[in-house]
């Protein structure tokens, strides 16, 4: 591909993520209609999958020929060294006749940026009311598709899938299993299978939520912390017929890490004083009291005659003096921590009434720029006039 049509096909990238959502800092009184031209987006983040993208966009819109749902299959190559980019390419733009309204988009980013980098290149150009994430080595079952979409017809703004019999190896299941009880013990969201990639969302959740590093999994987490209805359908899982998994065991190490940092911003990211702050005062309070006892036991070895407290030989008079301390820094980050969150909110607030101004005045609205942790080397299928709707 030339330089000129390299710049084109990012630049059909951008126009299509700046034209698809409307603010969603806006009330909803003041918001306008979303974009929606599908029933269904199905975002399909890939890497070295060349012998299962194509099988697997025939079987889902199939799928949705059978339950009449017009769908988008939006697949993002996350850095394939095999021929998974010429595959999806061949396979953008192509419209079923059988199925109203479909199309198939595919974005290649530059180099491998991960799972939750590659979906949010996805849901910032999805056009379908709701978006339908499955990994592309055919082990999510596309006949679920209807499954999902009862599911959010009936209340749910995230569904998620439960993989009960897994065809995984124990190494994988057994980590996945502790890690799935350990984050629904701590976030309060019950679900089985945090892991599994088979999930669902309304469309609106996903403007709401700031993906980056490998917060994927935790996307029903983070939505339920914004008052979404989160729920949970048993799906059929197979066994991998192509290519290996791109998982390994520092997946159990990043995704504990991964669990404190949302743990700590669904429970504390309005109120850091009170986590931080917390510590800091227990630990100001045991280095006071074990300050005042030392302090005590010297006078009193001092005045009843025997052998006297000496504090600068005693070890816990130095550990008092450290907890003492220790507190002091924590509640002052604390109240740095505070401090920033105001600013912010502060600015947010600056930032949306520039925009309700904006829409109320006849300005075209700005999508809010989350971060963006992926680079687009080249797309295939938005200039497509077919998945345009008047």
């Amino acid at each position: 591909m030339n330089t000129e049509s390299l710049y084109s096909s990012t630049d059909a990238f951008d126009a299509a993520v700046l034209a698809n959502r409307p603010p969603s800092t806006q009330p909803a009184s003041s918001r306008p209609e979303a974009v929606t031209d599908f029933d269904l987006s199905v975002v399909v983040p890939a890497m070295n999958e060349e012998d299962s993208v194509a099988r697997l966009h025939g079987r889902v819109v199939e799928v949705c020929r059978s339950c009449d749902k017009s769908v988008e299959v939006i697949f993002i190559d996350d850095g394939s060294t095999d021929a998974t980019w010429e595959k999806m390419s061949g396979l953008a733009g192509l419209v079923s006749s059988s199925v109203p309204a479909s199309r198939t988009l595919a974005i290649r980013l530059r180099r491998n940026f991960g799972k939750a980098a590659a979906l949010a290149a996805g849901f910032a150009v999805a056009r379908g009311r709701v978006v339908l994430t499955m990994d592309a080595d055919l082990q999510d079952d596309p006949d679920e598709i209807p499954r999902f979409l009862d599911a959010i017809g009936q209340g749910h703004d995230v569904v998620s899938g439960w993989k009960r019999v897994r065809h995984d190896p124990w190494h994988k299941v057994l980590p996945s299993r502790v890690f799935n009880a350990m984050v629904s013990g701590l976030t309060g969201v019950r679900l089985h299978d945090h892991n599994c990639g088979f999930k669902a969302y309304r469309r609106e959740v996903l403007a709401e939520v700031d993906l980056y590093g490998e917060r994927h999994r935790f996307i029903p987490v983070l939505a339920s912390a914004r008052g979404w209805r989160v729920g949970e359908i048993e799906v059929l899982h197979h066994p991998r017929q192509h290519g290996h998994s791109k998982y390994g065991w520092s997946r159990i190490g990043k995704g504990f890490l991964d669990l404190m940092s949302v743990y700590l911003l669904t429970g504390y990211g309005r109120r850091p004083l009170h986590l931080i702050g917390s510590a800091g005062l227990a630990c100001f309070a045991a280095g006071s009291l074990g300050m005042l006892y030392l302090s005590a036991m010297w006078v009193i070895t001092r005045v009843s005659g025997g052998e006297p407290l000496h504090l600068h030989a005693t070890a816990i008079f130095y550990y008092c003096i450290l907890a003492v301390l220790l507190g002091a820094q924590c509640v002052l980050a604390g109240l740095i921590a505070e401090l920033i969150v105001s600013v912010s909110a502060a600015r947010d607030r600056s930032l949306r009434q520039i925009q309700i101004q904006s829409n109320v005045g006849g300005g075209a609205s700005v999508l809010p720029m989350q971060h963006v942790t992926y680079s687009v080397s080249q797309v295939v299928g938005f200039d497509d006039p077919r998945g345009t709707h008047s």
